[in-house]
């Protein structure tokens, strides 16, 4: 890197972590890392791979000037403790698909920037286990992948039919999917599969061969999601779609379930999981704790409800009964989760006398009423539904929240919400044990 370009430097340190290496040496935030073993680091991946040695040369430039160098003998894979100002070093790819199916390009105008930007970034999907298309990865990228040995890594197919595939992400790279999924499968890396279903498109037959091409790269592939298709009402000049109704989730969970079983007795293992989107919609009751087999894709919206429900009852098996909760709760989910939410409020009640739970569906306006998941009610329809209804404390999941802040999708900030509903709402992690703490602190001891 050359000393003229150092101010605009992605390798700027944010913070170091107390007790850590970095903390030890004395570096600080504001410096700059320059080399790891004379090795620029171009960007994340290059400085986990770099770092991972047991001995390594550190480089840093310090206040524009002066240039510091540390021999560090370490465990290999040991972390130095360094965060940096872009998570990245480097800007974050965007997506160059047009997907029929694309979510972000179904949004209202006016949002937040960020909402907008559509990543397609292998190092994402590494790092936060964002989900990738790989159709705008060079050779040379996908090279790097299998040398650096990234992975879990998480790949959007939706589908391995070449053409069709070309066709749902309209980019004339997407057809190359299932020969870079064969080089990841004989390079041992770890991937996980989603596939957005889209009725007459890519379900019937076509799921079937995808299903059964990917189960032909595992145990490399080790599970694959099926999530319906989200409908909003911005869809004017996109491609037309049908979204699923509850007869037609029916089917994909009956076809799920009789594959199930097929690769159970092939691989051991169950291999693809429906989203609980589909059950929902279906009204069909949710498969066995075990069934999951862990929760392999569980931020895929995969066993979310059974691992709520689940902890829930477990969390109520410790609470004796006769205690009072003299006090009204008000239950604010997406129209999709009501009936799960009005079991689980029926369960709470039985424990504690006095409480009241209502639980109310949100309709969404702002997004249309096919939006039925509780991740994408906004302040909006909160205050709309909400309104009119009387009680002690609203309960919302995090999951309406954007990341670390109290902010809902329309900018809505989470006091102004108290303010119009003129109650106090509280936010809880989609948690059974947090959930049920919060009505196990209203106990009148």
């Amino acid at each position: 890197m050359e000393l003229g370009n150092i101010k605009e430097s992605k390798n700027i340190i944010e913070e170091v972590a107390g007790g850590s290496i970095a903390d030890e040496l004395e570096i600080k935030k504001g410096d700059i890392i320059l080399s790891i073993n004379r090795t620029e680091v171009k960007d994340i991946i290059d400085y986990k791979y770099l770092v991972s040695d047991n001995f390594i040369l550190l480089e840093i430039l310090r206040n524009d000037e002066e240039i510091w160098e540390f021999e560090i003998e370490k465990d290999f894979n040991e972390d130095l403790g360094i965060i940096f100002t872009n998570p990245l070093i480097d800007k974050a790819k965007c997506c160059k698909n047009k997907c029929i199916f694309c979510f972000v390009d179904q949004l209202p105008p006016n949002m937040r920037d960020t909402l907008y930007f559509k990543d397609d970034d292998s190092r994402l999907s590494f790092l936060q286990g964002n989900f990738i298309t790989l159709t705008n990865m060079t050779d040379d990228e996908i090279n790097r992948i299998i040398d650096y040995k990234l992975s879990p890594i998480n790949v959007s197919v939706h589908t391995t039919n070449p053409e069709l595939r070309v066709q749902m992400l309209k980019n004339k790279n997407a057809g190359k999917i299932y020969p870079i999924l064969k080089r990841f499968h004989e390079a041992n890396l770890e991937i996980n599969c989603q596939i957005v279903l889209v009725p007459n498109v890519n379900d019937g037959e076509e799921l079937n061969r995808t299903l059964t091409d990917l189960s032909k790269l595992y145990p490399s592939v080790q599970s694959v999601a099926v999530v319906p298709i989200g409908v909003t009402k911005y869809r004017e000049g996109l491609e037309k779609v049908e979204s699923f109704d509850s007869h037609m989730s029916l089917e994909v969970l009956d076809y799920i379930d009789n594959i199930q079983n097929k690769f159970l007795k092939e691989l051991g293992t169950r291999f693809v999981f429906a989203s609980d989107e589909f059950f929902a919609l279906s009204k069909e009751e949710l498969p066995s704790f075990e069934k999951y087999e862990g929760f392999p894709q569980f931020e895929n919206g995969v066993g979310l409800m059974k691992s709520f429900q689940y902890e829930v009852k477990k969390e109520l098996e410790k609470i004796d009964d006769g205690y009072i909760i003299d006090r009204t709760f008000i239950i604010a989910t997406g129209t999709l989760a009501y009936d799960f939410m009005v079991d689980i409020s029926k369960r709470i009640q039985e424990k504690f006398n006095g409480l009241k739970i209502k639980v109310i569906p949100v309709i969404n306006d702002f997004f249309g009423h096919k939006i039925t998941v509780s991740g994408l009610v906004t302040g909006f329809d909160l205050v709309k539904n909400l309104k009119e209804i009387k009680g002690d404390k609203v309960i919302i999941p995090k999951s309406m929240m954007k990341s670390c802040e109290n902010i809902f999708l329309d900018n809505v900030r989470l006091k102004d919400l108290e303010k119009k509903l003129n109650i106090p709402v509280q936010v809880s992690e989609v948690s059974g044990k947090e959930f049920i703490d919060l009505f196990r602190g209203e106990v009148k001891k």
